[in-house]
């Protein structure tokens, strides 16, 4: 499997001197020497087209690959979010948010890890966004940023959740 994920690697490491088609080809080709059901198999595969912008085709992959429970907590964030986007992108909002909302509460999880955290409620906003719930969004991602701030983080913080607070939106992301 390692020599596998290397030749993996190095594929995607030329995405930008070789077409969207010659992509999906080629991890096709690698994901063919792995059993049909193999969840970082799928994944690849889906993440492939996903850069290729055949999202209608990526989704399938993503949710097989998520289904199979063979993906590592990175690779399922990964899944989790690059789906989030794909259904963002295919005005399936509702469906973005649940998934996007289901994988913030993994990582309240024991031993889960927080590895992509950050990005899954920059996802999650963006997909807001596009619901109309500007503040919301804009609360989220000021939240996620506070942390990072060298000062200032519970200022920013706290504002956020008070202004998301005064308007009446109920929160699943805090």
């Amino acid at each position: 499997m390692q020599d596998w994920e290397a030749r993996v690697a190095a594929l995607w490491q030329q995405v930008d001197a070789i077409s969207p088609t010659a992509l999906v080809s080629g991890i096709d080709a690698l994901a063919a020497e792995r059993p049909a059901e193999d969840a970082v198999a799928l994944f690849e595969r889906a993440c492939a087209r996903d850069t290729a912008g055949l999202e209608s085709a990526a989704e399938p992959l993503y949710r097989a690959a998520l289904a199979s429970k063979g993906l590592d907590p990175y690779r399922q964030a990964r899944a989790s979010i690059q789906l989030g986007s794909t259904l963002r992108l295919l005005g399936r909002l509702e469906e973005s948010e649940q998934l996007l909302t289901t994988q913030l509460r993994r990582y309240t999880e024991a031993g889960y890890g927080t590895a992509l955290y950050d990005e899954t409620r920059a996802v999650l906003a963006l997909t807001y966004l596009l619901q109309g719930r500007a503040t919301e969004a804009a609360c989220l991602v000021l939240g996620t940023l506070a942390p990072h701030l060298s000062r200032y983080n519970r200022s920013v913080a706290a504002s956020a959740a008070e202004i998301l607070k005064s308007t009446a939106l109920v929160s699943s992301w805090s």
